[in-house]
């Protein structure tokens, strides 16, 4: 099956097998922040923006991508750094394992609310799981990452 689709900004054509999982055929390209968790799209960790949504890469067919922008941690660098920064002053980096997950659906959830509270993070965030913590320290960088946003546009 041919597909085209973007990837981190960058219009592709390939062909594939129409039985794949989206996150096996990112992860063949070369998108290892993609990562297997749970195998039940109940982790958060193989989330990557399907035009700009947060999506399950484990539970979906690369075959769906067609004529779709896909980004992935690789495609947010920048940002990535910038949020990353937050979490590790908060200590909230812990193992890394479900970091690039988790940073898709922070920088997914600032593109769709605008000054979401602390509930509201809590809510969208709800589908990551960590093992190593219970998110105090991820909810705080969250914030104070908001406010710093926030100071930037306001300077």
């Amino acid at each position: 099956m041919n597909i085209k689709f973007w990837l981190n900004g960058i219009q592709r054509q390939e062909e594939i097998d129409p039985g794949m999982l989206l996150i096996d055929f990112l992860r063949e390209k070369g998108c290892y922040s993609v990562k297997r968790g749970c195998e039940t799209a109940n982790c958060g960790l193989c989330t990557v923006l399907m035009d700009e949504k947060p999506i399950l890469s484990c539970s979906m067919l690369a075959a769906r991508i067609d004529g779709k922008k896909i980004v992935t941690l690789e495609g947010l660098q920048k940002e990535a750094e910038e949020f990353g920064n937050f979490l590790a002053n908060e200590g909230a980096e812990q193992c890394g394992f479900c970091n690039p997950g988790f940073i898709m659906n922070v920088i997914a959830m600032l593109k769709e609310l605008e000054e979401p509270d602390e509930e509201q993070i809590k809510e969208y965030l709800a589908g990551n799981l960590c093992r190593c913590s219970g998110f105090v320290s991820q909810t705080a960088s969250i914030l104070k990452y908001l406010n710093y946003k926030k100071t930037q546009e306001e300077s």
